[in-house]
């Protein structure tokens, strides 16, 4: 098709376009926040405990149990974490709970080896613990306990949305804690061993 301009000199006509416009270039990916994990320096996952976390009551006057909790490190917990729990199961035994420490500070990274068997331990700060009613008495960590079979003991890790759990005091019940604590959990983690 020819066009004529004012001059008169006929000019070719562009021929329309069917390239589509330049799409917008992508979006930044959002940052990838670390996965909330849970790790303990004393066994890998799915290893075994050592005997110095083993308890102390189970007859056999074994010098190498000590009945201390093991040590544990975390990160990547959620940002609106107000404080943290960990329970401790034997998932061969009717997931016993063998241990609960609760209103641990947000600002937490860890637990050291051996918390004091006390209701309000001095490291972490603010914390608190279950009495523990089974073969021991006493508050806080109650190793494994599974001398004539190898059972699995799984550590969890909650994330909490309230910074203190009021309602439990010295005199509360393992159940009656791990139940306050899933109704306040926002997220969780966990890591397991034998022994």
């Amino acid at each position: 098709m020819l066009v004529v301009c004012a001059a008169g000199t006929p000019v070719a006509a562009a021929a329309p376009s069917s390239a589509a416009p330049d799409p917008a270039p992508p979006a930044p990916a959002a940052p990838k926040r670390a996965a909330f994990t849970i790790t303990s320096s004393a066994f890998p996952p799915g290893g075994t405990i050592p005997k110095v976390h083993e308890c102390t009551s189970s007859g056999d006057n074994d010098p190498g149990k000590k009945n201390e909790s093991p040590p544990f490190a975390w990160s990547g917990g959620p940002a609106e974490a107000k404080s943290y729990a960990i329970i401790m199961r034997d998932l061969d035994n009717n997931a016993l709970l063998h241990w609960i420490i609760y209103d641990i500070p947000p600002d937490a990274a860890g637990l050291p080896q051996n918390v004091e068997h006390v209701y309000q331990p001095a490291v972490p700060k603010g914390s608190r613990q279950v009495y523990y009613r089974g073969s021991a008495s006493l508050f806080g960590y109650q190793g494994p306990c599974s001398p004539s079979s190898v059972n699995t003991y799984e550590f969890t890790l909650y994330a909490l949305n309230r910074a203190t759990l009021t309602e439990l005091n010295d005199k509360s019940t393992t159940r009656t804690a791990a139940d306050v604590i899933a109704k306040a959990t926002i997220a969780t983690t966990k890591v397991s061993g034998e022994s």
